[in-house]
């Protein structure tokens, strides 16, 4: 029997069950495996894929939407990635059609590397912002932050998520209410009773992650990403806006260095919503 073109391979919806084909298509390119990240992708939101008929996948990707389930108002596209043997040959273009048909109206957004940038320009997302991945050891100066943080409880969720609400412009209960169980740190800052920001740590092959990082301006979440790095020994990852200069020279003053940049696109929308100067670090650049 012949071997099928790959314009007649179907598209079919990623389950839980294809984690190891999807974490095996990571490594194929060069990226980190990261299990633990597409198994939250995959189950808090949903995935495309077209399988290989010799084993494997052949691409995938992500969607998460938020909002109301019925109605979203926005969707994140991430982990567009194309097996190293079938790259250049229009599967990805295929796959973002697909995905783009299937949500309709909803807007979307992604973060895209310098590589794919141009396919997305073509599908017509414009450049909004760009985010700076940094990655190294923290430092600490022994200085005291003014800013009172502590582990997150229970009792937190209903005042973050009414917060997250706010800052991020859109409903992501589903992907919030996973941080308690998807996080090894989840953080809160205080004053006086009242939440000013919030943050976690999650566990990834060789770091941990920090993200999402909400806050109310650059003290709070200076404050948030050091409770999260004291008593870490090993390398911290995020992606920072941008527009948080003041956060992104704290940082790399406190041992971390620029790693790679994305551009923040859009489809459907000149803007995200929310406000941006509380959004310093989402969860991953994979879910907006």
């Amino acid at each position: 029997m012949p071997t099928p073109s790959l314009a007649a391979l179907p598209i079919r919806r990623l389950t839980f069950r294809d984690l190891t084909a999807c974490a095996d298509l990571s490594e194929d390119r060069g990226w980190p495996r990261e299990e633990h990240k597409w198994g939250l992708l995959l189950t808090a939101g949903k995935g495309y894929g077209i399988d290989d008929p010799g084993g494997g996948l052949v691409a995938a990707c992500t969607v998460t939407e938020y909002g109301l389930p019925e109605r979203p108002s926005l969707a994140a596209v991430g982990m567009v990635l194309v097996a190293a043997r079938h790259a250049r040959r229009g599967v990805g273009r295929r796959l973002m059609r697909h995905v783009m048909t299937a949500l309709g109206p909803t807007p979307l957004t992604l973060h895209a590397t310098p590589n794919g940038r141009p396919l997305y320009e073509e599908l017509g997302f414009k450049v909004t912002g760009g985010a700076e991945m940094v990655r190294g050891r923290f430092s600490p100066d022994g200085s005291a932050s003014r800013i009172a943080t502590r582990a997150a409880t229970a009792e937190d969720l209903t005042t973050v998520l009414r917060l997250d609400a706010e800052v991020f412009g859109t409903d992501r209960t589903h992907i919030i209410t996973r941080l308690p169980a998807f996080a090894d740190r989840f953080r809160v800052a205080e004053e006086n009773g009242r939440l000013l920001g919030y943050a976690a740590a999650w566990p990834t092959t060789d770091s941990l992650v920090v993200g999402p990082l909400i806050a109310r301006d650059p003290e709070t979440a200076k404050a948030l990403f050091a409770s999260l790095a004291a008593h870490t020994d090993g390398p911290l990852r995020t992606d920072i806006d941008v527009r948080h200069e003041e956060l992104l020279v704290w940082v790399k003053a406190h041992g971390l260095s620029s790693v790679a940049h994305t551009a923040v696109m859009t489809y459907g929308v000149t803007e995200l919503p929310g406000d941006w100067t509380r959004r310093f670090a989402p969860l991953t650049v994979a879910a907006g």
